[in-house]
């Protein structure tokens, strides 16, 4: 009897799954239409863009659509649900108003900001660490450690929008990543939200892979970085596991590291650190020789080694620790190699010659 329930569950999420992808796969070509009527379309205006014709943008609609239909009919509606639901929405209309329009990132970074404040007016925020058996409470920290992680995130997976379906493969890893982890970690109902996240990702990805048709834009791209925040504060740092705040580390290992590098970076050569740029991972990469996708899946290769790091860590062993430094050792020699070999190209000239001319940047990558 308890084995037959436990198998409808699992069937149950299945299709919870299988129905966010089809909603997204689905939706996604309306999506596309109604781009090209609101304008919401980037066009090529200079040498940084990949494309060549004019491409749709705020294809971040359709995996919202498929997210919330979904958890709609499939999940019990919890404050923690209601939540997730209000700040993607919010965030999903001031996508899709820059999408149109192009807004200052200052303007953006203020809604981020107050959005952040409703899933900690619902309880979500992180409130403790846990450290090798000890609990660390965070106190007076709480609300802004919390607020800051979600806007980190949320702009990490932004900035990482810069080739054709990076964003929402690396997105699609991270979720799954999650999953996996609330699993161990007993918490079955987070486990299925980011489960019918990854499967919107999924849904939307055959249209956002290269050469993509329409791009998520800014719209799936602060939607995907918030939920995917808020859902790793609500079932991963309240785990009972020794290193616990060291799992969303890992999983967002990629996005985090590029964009601490680029503010890093930016600030050094005295810009803002909004300044767009060609120094992020998947640039030097381009500038190695790879080619776009080969690029993306290098990414995503790193992105999956972490991913599974932080599921071994899980365990809660000096192996699977072991596996998490490896694989960040890993990604920090790839990533000095990749830095050496743009400096040699710097000093011997060839910065300025493009071993790809259309796969420079995607059309949404300004950032």
């Amino acid at each position: 009897m308890e084995d037959a329930m436990i198998s409808t569950e699992w069937i149950y999420a299945i299709v919870s799954v299988l129905c966010a992808a089809l909603l997204a796969f689905s939706s996604t070509p309306a999506v596309r239409v109604l781009a090209f009527k609101i304008n919401a379309i980037d066009r090529a205006k200079d040498g940084r863009r990949m494309h060549k014709e004019p491409i749709p943008r705020i294809g971040g609609l359709a995996m919202f659509f498929g997210f919330f239909v979904s958890t709609l009919v499939f999940c019990d509606i919890t404050r923690d649900l209601v939540a997730v639901w209000t700040g993607g929405f919010v965030l999903v209309l001031l996508g899709i108003v820059d999408d149109i329009y192009s807004l200052k990132p200052w303007m953006k970074a203020i809604v981020q900001f107050a959005v952040a404040f409703i899933p900690i007016s619902q309880g979500i925020q992180i409130s403790f660490l846990h450290l090798f058996g000890k609990t660390v409470l965070l106190g007076g920290w709480s609300i802004p450690v919390t607020v800051l992680w979600i806007v980190f995130v949320t702009n990490a997976v932004n900035l990482i929008d810069g080739l054709d379906g990076l964003a929402c493969g690396v997105s699609t890893i991270c979720a799954i990543s999650l999953t996996v982890v609330m699993l161990l970690g007993g918490n079955a109902y987070y486990a299925l939200l980011t489960a019918i996240l990854a499967g919107s990702c999924a849904g939307f990805l055959p249209f956002n892979s290269n050469p993509a048709k329409i791009i998520m834009g800014d719209t799936g791209a602060l939607f995907l970085g918030y939920t995917l925040s808020v859902l790793s504060v609500g079932g991963v740092f309240k785990m009972d596991a020794v290193l616990a705040f060291l799992i969303p580390l890992a999983i967002f290992g990629l996005p985090l590291f590029d964009t601490v590098f680029a503010i890093v970076r930016r600030v050094a050569h005295g810009k803002s650190p909004f300044a767009a740029d060609r120094g992020h991972l998947h640039h030097r990469l381009i500038d190695m020789g790879f080619g776009h996708k080969q690029s993306v899946r290098i990414l995503y290769s790193i992105s999956g080694t972490l991913g599974i790091a932080a599921v071994l860590l899980m365990e809660s062993s000096f192996v699977p620790a072991i596996c998490l430094v490896t694989a960040a050792l890993g990604l920090y020699i790839a990533l000095y190699f990749i830095m050496k070999n743009s400096e040699l190209r710097k000093l011997t000239g060839l910065e300025n010659i493009d071993p790809h001319p259309d796969d420079i940047q995607s059309p949404d990558d300004g950032k």
